[in-house]
């Protein structure tokens, strides 16, 4: 899984690729986000366009991520989630938990 970053009016956008599989990548993407809360970011959009499949593992870590900037007065929104991730989402009954966007924009629009 690799991790872009993008910072727009102070809200992160990072593009994940690959598949969230667990392991070291996938801890290094809630690392990634406790690092822009230390910077002072808190409002990040994970766009998942790109991500070919997530197992439990990577499901535990947008948990984690989306606790973590909770609790530190944040918020974490999902964009461009595919249709594999999405069924994932339902089946779990997480789509109830995140908010998820069609574009990037759109999920960088809510944040106004």
């Amino acid at each position: 899984m690799k991790i872009k970053e993008k910072i727009e009016n102070h809200i992160a956008i990072l593009s994940l690729s690959g598949k969230m599989m667990g392991g070291p990548e996938t801890t290094e993407l809630h690392d990634h986000i406790k690092g822009l809360i230390h910077d002072g970011v808190k409002n990040i959009v994970i766009d998942l366009g790109d991500v070919k499949w997530m197992n439990s593992s990577g499901m535990g870590v947008l948990m984690a991520s989306k606790t973590t900037l909770d609790n530190a007065g944040g918020r974490l929104v999902l964009a461009r989630v595919t249709e594999k991730v999405q069924s994932l989402l339902m089946i779990t009954q997480l789509i109830k938990v995140f908010e998820t966007y069609e574009t990037v924009d759109r999920a960088i629009s809510s944040f106004s």
